[in-house]
């Protein structure tokens, strides 16, 4: 009875123990969720009347004890510092904090408690300040740390090689500089380590991290790396992967790399590696993915390395020559075949393609010949298939025309000839078909029209020949074509009149006849019409004036008759030449001067209105007489007199002439078709002309005799780049600068430069004027009586400036990178449609694609819109500038700019995620915009964040940022439309476009 009792009453305590310590964690766990905001209520479960937190979100417990043993918060959109009362968990061996938005700074003291710890994972967060050195000593038995996508600086504390039994190390993607500790060689247990993309100062390799004779994975992408890999690496006999890209890596690749038996896994691109690759790389027998593209390699391709069971194989832009092995066509796995700007020769094995799922080949600017190889696609997942710049010949296989896979296909520039198989034209997943500069006969097939997704379709100086179908004009989605020197015969189809994203349209130097068709004027986004050398007749149609962004027009060397429009002076032309048809009467008043002559020759019963409104031939008279003897006779007569008269006055004009000398117009350089005098902008050059000014000189706005309206910016002598503080004296020449870039493109939402001067200390740039300012007057101004943008001409502006951004980044060669995006650098026309201006810090030609960014002399740019890494590192490239078009994206959103005090400590992109979290969407958006957009409104905000991602590596290209943003306009291809209405109910981007940017 006695031990009865005794049972009993040890029963009770265990009971009340248990119940307890099931008390005491929930009451911790409710603290931690005090000190948290948590605005999508994912703690909602976590309730004050259960006795036990087991069954709460996230939360983990011992089966026997009830201990919580696991705390895993990944992706609960918590907001506010690190809970570290977690730690007082006694039996917490896993705390996930992962993708919140954790903020403020780790302390020593933080984790002192959490001994028990084995995995912490802190990554994707907003963690800043340096990482504790005590966390060897305070977490004895971790075994993972996690602390990747965070904004943590200073240097990793070298007592990380205390760790005893650590086996995964992740601080990727923070902003950690000094060196790579030598004392991680001594944690002996490492199985993981990823130190990629921070800041570190220029150094080598470690030999000692050759010590960590278990690691699997090691990650030092992006760690500004230099010299030749160390020797001892060699002991690393465990490693699965190794990924050294973006670095400055030198030397040959080692023979020992031949040696990893287990490596599958090898991505050292964007480096400076040369030499040739190891012959014993067949060795490599576990080898799936081998990136060595981007470096300086030269010689063969080993015959080895293409034996082996490869995924993907890339050697893209090195110096290799040779011919393709012949094994690589035993691959069963083999997806990615990519060797474009090389040296190599010879035929393409004929069995490529026929043993392995090709899906992205890419073999262009090679010395390679002979035919297609025919199996490509035979396993029927080929995507992309480009092969620019050879010497391949015969025809396209006809198997290729069943590859019903295929989305871009680049067979330009090759001696390729027969007729292009029927089910080729019709591939329902082509977006880009390039044929030019080929000699392909026949004509385009009527199958054309099951190419759906077809955008592009340039197949020029070939020797097509036919009517053009106008099954063509159902392509809803075609933004090109280009299909000139060829031998088109018969109508331009009437059915291209229902193309409404068409863009660019050239059909010049073929045997087309007929007219124009009507109904041109829906082609509102048609940018280049050019229909030369051809034998089109009728009159020029008059809806040509109502295209707003032409501005090329080129219907030269036709059988044109009839007036010229005057609606074409409604158009802003860069180019319009209408010589050699059969035009009369009048040339419009805007077109008729000496300027556009050249435009309108050899229209023998067309005239222009000269001063006198007397109507004189533009061609040149052939008529020889009496008249010509006197006028010679007058005009030396007045030549006398005028000498005389010059000589008389020259005193009087000394002093207008010295300013006219240094701006002579032998000192101008146009760049466009001019219908003023030079002379005119110098007189114009007053300050009560002045509509603004900056750190690099004043604006003046300058009305000319003809009517028209320009801007002139006069430099000053010493110019420095940025704003508030941050600007610094740049090496670059601001004036070269703008010259050098907005001289050589042409684009809608580039503002124009139309000519300049440089004499001495004085530099002219003249534009086409903005009537309605930059988007910084039309944001911020309103409440001075300034115009209030709503959303549809925000998402516009957007989408202008945007696609002005990608032109240079993606369309320019070289590159352009503008470096100052700002809303005060966005300008706006009299329709508000946006122009991307001022390139006076611009750099060209350095790019992420690019071996090394060139590091700028000092800051360029302006506070509040320059990218985290560029402080740091003053490397820039296109990255910096889709971060600072996020921020504008941002600024359009909420109406602030990036230095509003009401932002307080906070940048743009922190105070717009804290508030997201804490007050909502509706407390973020500019209280004068329509709510009616929210959903609307709520996909940008998604998009600028991804611009602004602290990682350049994810911050999408603005190629994809322009689709991302015509989805949310609604203005893509029917079938992108579809996927945006079955995303339209989460409010976010449809998942084919995440997963797009994801992959840039």
């Amino acid at each position: 009875m006695f031990y009865c009792l005794i049972l009993l009453l040890l029963l009770c305590l265990s009971s009340t123990y248990l119940s307890f310590s099931q008390n005491h964690d929930a009451t911790i766990l409710r603290q931690a969720k005090l000190s948290l905001s948590d605005p999508a209520q994912s703690l909602s479960s976590w309730s004050e009347n259960d006795v036990t937190p087991c069954h709460w979100r996230g939360i983990t417990c011992d089966a026997a004890t009830s201990a919580v043993l696991s705390v895993n918060l990944s992706s609960f959109m918590l907001v506010g510092p690190f809970p570290s009362v977690l730690c007082r968990l006694p039996s917490l061996s896993l705390l996930s904090l992962y993708n919140n938005s954790i903020n403020g700074s780790l302390s020593d003291h933080d984790l002192t408690s959490c001994r028990n710890l084995r995995h912490l994972n802190l990554s994707e967060n907003l963690l800043v300040g340096s990482i504790p050195k005590s966390l060897p000593y305070n977490l004895p038995n971790l075994r993972s740390l996690e602390i990747s996508g965070n904004n943590l600086s200073d240097t990793i504390p070298t007592t990380f090689g205390e760790f005893k039994n650590l086996e995964s190390l992740n601080l990727a993607g923070n902003l950690l500089s000094g060196t790579i500790p030598a004392s991680l060689g001594n944690v002996s247990t490492l199985r993981e380590l990823r130190l990629a993309y921070n800041f570190f100062t220029p150094s080598r390799i470690p030999s000692q991290l050759g010590n960590l004779t278990e690691l699997r994975v090691l990650w030092l992408a992006g760690c500004n790396l230099v010299g030749p890999l160390p020797q001892t690496l060699s002991g690393l006999t465990q490693l699965v992967s190794l990924d050294l890209t973006a670095n400055r890596l030198t030397g040959s690749l080692p023979s020992w790399i031949t040696e990893l038996k287990s490596i599958e896994q090898i991505e050292i691109f964007k480096n400076s590696f040369s030499g040739e690759l190891p012959k014993a790389m067949g060795n490599m027998t576990m080898l799936k993915s081998f990136d060595a593209s981007t470096n300086k390699l030269t010689g063969k391709i080993p015959d080895g390395l293409a034996r082996l069971n490869l995924v993907s194989l890339n050697l893209f832009e090195n110096m290799l020559e040779g011919a393709l092995p012949e094994s690589i066509t035993r691959s069963k796995t083999l997806t990615e075949l990519k060797l474009f700007n090389n040296r190599l020769t010879g035929e393409i094995p004929s069995q490529l393609g026929a043993n392995s799922p090709l899906q992205y080949v890419d073999f262009s600017y090679n010395k390679f010949y002979g035919e297609i190889p025919k199996n490509l696609c035979g396993g029927g997942k080929l995507e992309y298939l480009m092969i620019i710049g050879n010497s391949f010949s015969g025809e396209i296989p006809t198997n290729l025309g069943k590859c019903r896979s295929l989305t871009r296909v680049r067979l330009s520039k090759n001696k390729l000839s027969g007729h292009v198989p029927r089910e080729f034209w019709g591939l329902p997943r082509l977006s880009l078909l390039e044929l030019s500069e080929n000699t392909f006969t026949g004509t385009i097939s009527e199958a054309i029209a099951g190419a759906k997704n077809l955008s592009n379709l340039r197949i020029s100086k070939n020797q097509f020949s036919g009517s053009i179908p106008g099954e063509i004009g159902s392509l809803n989605g075609l933004v090109e074509i280009t299909g000139d020197h060829n031998n088109f015969s018969g109508e331009v189809p009437s059915s291209f009149v229902r193309l409404k994203q068409l863009s660019r349209l050239d059909l010049s130097s073929n045997k087309l006849s007929g007219e124009i068709p009507r109904g041109v004027s829906g082609l509102k986004n048609l940018n280049e019409l050019n229909l030369a050398n051809n034998h089109l007749s009728g009159e020029v149609p008059r809806e040509l004036g109502d295209l707003p962004v032409l501005n090329y027009l080129d219907l030269s060397k036709n059988l044109f008759s009839g007036e010229v429009p005057p609606e074409l002076q409604n158009l802003k032309l860069n180019v319009i030449n209408l010589s050699y048809n059969h035009l009369s009467g009048r040339v419009p008043p805007l077109y008729a001067n000496k300027n556009y002559a050249s435009s309108f020759v050899g229209n023998r019963d067309l005239c222009l209105d000269d001063h006198d409104s007397l109507c004189r031939k533009i061609t040149r008279s052939k008529r020889i007489g009496y008249v010509w003897i006197l006028l010679l006779i007058f005009i030396l007569a007045c030549l006398v007199f005028v000498v005389g008269l010059v000589m008389f006055i020259a005193n009087c004009k000394r002093m207008r002439a010295s300013k006219r000398a240094r701006l002579s117009p032998s000192k101008w350089r146009s760049f466009h078709k001019l219908h003023f005098s030079e002379h005119e902008i110098v007189d114009c050059l007053e300050e009560r002309n002045v509509i603004g000014s900056g750190s690099s000189g004043k604006v003046y706005r300058a009305e000319l005799s003809g009517g028209e309206v320009v801007a002139v910016k006069k430099l000053n002598k010493t110019v420095k780049g940025g704003e508030d503080g941050f600007g610094v004296s740049l090496n670059r020449d601001v004036f070269a600068a703008e010259v050098e870039t907005l001289g050589t493109i042409r684009h809608k939402s580039i503002v124009r430069l139309w000519c300049c001067c440089s004499s001495g200390d004085c530099k002219l740039l003249v534009y086409e004027y903005m009537p309605n300012g930059s988007l910084a007057d039309a944001l911020h101004s309103h409440r001075k009586g300034g115009v209030l943008l709503g959303w549809p001409e925000r998402l516009r502006i957007a989408i202008d400036a945007a696609e002005g951004l990608s032109y240079l980044h993606h369309d320019c060669v070289p590159p352009i990178v503008h470096r100052d995006v700002k809303s005060s650098n966005i300008l706006l026309d009299g329709d508000y449609g946006a122009k991307v201006a001022d390139f006076g810090i611009a750099k060209i030609g350095q790019m992420s694609g690019a071996k090394s960014p060139e590091a700028m002399s000092g800051i360029a740019g302006s506070c509040g819109y320059i990218a985290p890494e560029y402080v740091y590192t003053l490397r820039v490239n296109e990255k910096s500038d889709i971060y600072s078009f996020g921020i504008v994206l941002l600024e359009l959103v909420t109406g602030k700019q990036p230095t509003d005090p009401e932002l307080g400590d906070k940048d743009m992109v922190k105070w717009v995620c804290t508030t997201l979290d804490q007050c909502g969407l509706e407390s973020v958006i500019d209280p004068t915009l329509d709510l009616g957009f929210k959903e609307e409104i709520s996909k940008v905000i998604h998009i600028g964040l991804l611009c602004t991602s602290p990682l350049p590596l994810n911050r999408p290209s603005m190629r994809k940022v322009v689709i991302m943003l015509q989805e949310v306009s609604g203005a893509m291809s029917s079938s992108v439309r579809n996927v945006s209405k079955r995303s339209k109910s989460s409010g976010k981007l449809s998942p084919y476009y995440v997963e797009d940017v994801n992959s840039v």
